[in-house]
């Protein structure tokens, strides 16, 4: 996060040992021209001395930076406006307001397209007009407040199905659902019936695209399974804001021209539940992308149209030959692409991929379709990534990192994944340092943010992880966390999922996708150090603002020469904010509270 003078020119925190080194040279200089001037005459004895001299001054210099104190970054008062009311539900790179530049071949419009820096906004996002504090877990599973997620449209489109319905102040999720009209929890046992790996802690992550407004992955929370739910930005059905006003992790997505932000190999099982995307069109290009993400030996889950096609094909406006040709070419792609077919009951069929790369020999044949992606693309690379029309056949390690070569949850949490050393600096030995570490920043985190660990902190989310550390020492507080790696950082997020956590990457030089207020929690360790050089640190400040819920709460570990400037900008954006020593009380990095407050829209008041 860069910031700038009164030039306009960048400014970075000074190096300590700068001085070290320029005193050193000059030194050095000194000591060569005393030498060449004098040299003939001066004695052994004295030579020595100068030489000793050195030694000791550099000595003295090293010593001395260990305890330098670099003078931290101050900037000036600021303020920003408010927002106006109609940008009450904002996301930035995924505006509605800007569709109209996008194409709608393949819902491109809807994929993640960020404004340029000029369009950029500096204010504050406001809350809609009555807005309360949300429901607390687990009662928020249940219900939410209508004024938070103020949509009349989808209450009135989806009533038939159960979806959702709206009761006096409240709205109502009743966990029915266009393919479980008997309800989420009888739809769910039956998926365990034909998959008993989820009952046994095998199946840990899992993915649902197209996810309504989330009672399948709030379903499988009851289970210890741990869900991401994607749906794409829209204008009537904020299928994501209701999910996460409910306590359920998602984030904007859409499978379309572009991979989505998530490692290869990662979700233990994937979930289409008549999610109305075309899986066999485009050359089976979506399917791919599922087979990209999808563990070794995980499950891919499909219910609706074309399974069941024998007896539903009536109600889907089509015929029976039509939905059996639909079948057919479903089975044959997924079958080209070394998925099995491994169980199936009434609406749901359950295909499994391969563990091994026995299967994988036979797309690198001439004419075989789909073909093996070449190696020019990294399987893990997923930020801004075209989808290519081949498959990503997984790596030497395919056995190891296999669904049934990972442990089972919860004893994968702690032990060290396949993936480390995939690393730089990667390893055994840095894993289980980097547990203990943060089990032990965890325990101070609680000293200073009594709430933490309470059920007034539910969405939580660790902007710049390593290993996952942070959400692992929290794993037994009523909280998920949704884990950020850095697109310019070490790609560490393999080993996050290896765990059985949740994550996406991400550049915090642009919004993130997701709808305002939607985190109780933000967690960041040295981001700003990190990304001074590319992003401007209001920018970032104002994007955690706006996708902090108010009443909610920012933890910024950082260095001390941040930490001022930080909290300058935080009280422009009414934020109340101590800092704190870390739990070595040490000078150099320090620990900022913040608590967002709740205010309203002057526009609101009139």
């Amino acid at each position: 996060m860069k910031h700038k003078d009164s030039d306009g020119k960048p400014i970075h925190p000074p190096d300590p040992g700068s001085r070290l080194v320029t005193r050193s040279l000059l030194l050095m200089v000194l000591c060569g021209i005393s030498f060449y001037l004098g040299g003939i005459v001066l004695c052994p004895e004295k030579t020595n001395l100068v030489a000793q001299n050195v030694v000791r001054t550099i000595a003295k210099e090293e010593e001395s930076t260990d305890d330098l104190i670099v003078a931290p970054l101050r900037i000036k008062s600021i303020s920003f406006p408010e927002c106006s009311i109609e940008y009450q539900d904002y996301t930035p790179c995924t505006d509605p307001r800007r569709w109209r530049k996008y194409g709608y071949y393949r819902l491109t419009l809807m994929e993640r397209h960020c404004p340029p820096i000029f369009e950029r906004k500096q204010c504050l996002v406001p809350p809609p007009n009555g807005y309360k504090s949300s429901i607390r877990w687990p009662k928020s599973k249940n219900e939410c407040w209508y004024k938070n997620v103020p949509y009349d449209w989808i209450n009135k489109q989806k009533s038939n199905q159960h979806w959702l319905k709206k009761e006096g102040e409240k709205f109502i999720f009743p966990g029915g659902g266009t393919m479980f009209p008997n309800g989420v929890s009888a739809y769910v046992d039956l998926m365990q019936a034909l998959i008993p790996q989820m009952k046994d802690g095998t199946v840990r992550t899992a993915i649902d695209t197209g996810c309504g407004v989330a009672s399948w992955g709030g379903d499988l929370l009851d289970r210890g399974i741990l869900p991401v739910s994607l749906a794409p930005r829209d204008n009537h059905e904020a299928q994501v804001q209701f999910a996460l006003e409910r306590g359920i992790p998602a984030i904007l997505g859409i499978i379309s021209t572009q991979r989505l932000p998530f490692p290869s190999s990662s979700f233990d099982m994937a979930h289409c539940s008549r999610c109305l995307i075309p899986w066999t069109e485009f050359g089976g290009i979506y399917l791919m992308e599922i087979h990209r993400i999808l563990r070794p030996g995980g499950f891919w889950v499909l219910s609706g149209p074309p399974v069941n096609y024998e007896n539903r094909w009536q109600g889907w406006n089509t015929t029976m030959e039509e939905q059996k040709a639909d079948y057919e070419k479903l089975q044959e792609l997924l079958t080209s692409m070394c998925f099995k077919l491994f169980d199936k009951k009434d609406d749901i069929a359950v295909w499994q991929k391969a563990s091994d790369d026995s299967c994988y020999k036979m797309l690198t044949e001439p004419d075989a379709y789909p073909p093996k992606c070449d190696d020019g693309t990294e399987p893990d690379s997923a930020w801004y990534i075209p989808l290519r029309p081949c498959v990503v056949v997984p790596g030497p390690k395919v056995k190891r990192i296999s669904l049934k070569s990972v442990p089972k949850w919860p004893g994968r949490l702690h032990t060290a994944p396949e993936r480390v050393s995939d690393i730089t600096g990667g390893s055994a030995g840095a894993f289980k340092q980097d547990d203990s570490k943060w089990k032990i920043r965890a325990k101070h985190y609680k000293k200073l943010l009594p709430a933490l660990g309470t059920d007034r902190i539910r969405n939580v989310m660790d902007m710049s992880t390593m290993y996952g550390g942070f959400a692992a020492a929290v794993i037994s507080d009523p909280l998920w966390v949704m884990n950020v790696v850095s697109t310019y950082g070490a790609n560490t997020l393999p080993v996050v999922y290896d765990r059985g956590l949740i994550g996406t990457y991400h550049d915090w030089c642009e919004a993130f996708s997701t709808y305002p207020r939607t985190y109780d929690l933000l967690h960041l360790d040295g981001l700003f150090t990190a990304e001074s050089h590319r992003c401007e640190m209001k920018y970032v400040l104002l994007e955690m603002d706006r996708i902090l819920r108010p009443g909610g709460y920012i933890i910024i570990r950082e260095s001390g020469y941040f930490v001022d400037a930080i909290a300058t900008v935080a009280k422009a954006m009414r934020w109340g904010c101590h800092t704190e020593n870390t739990e070595y009380a040490t000078e150099k990095e320090k620990i900022l509270i913040c608590q967002k407050k709740l205010w309203y829209s002057k526009q609101s008041l009139r």
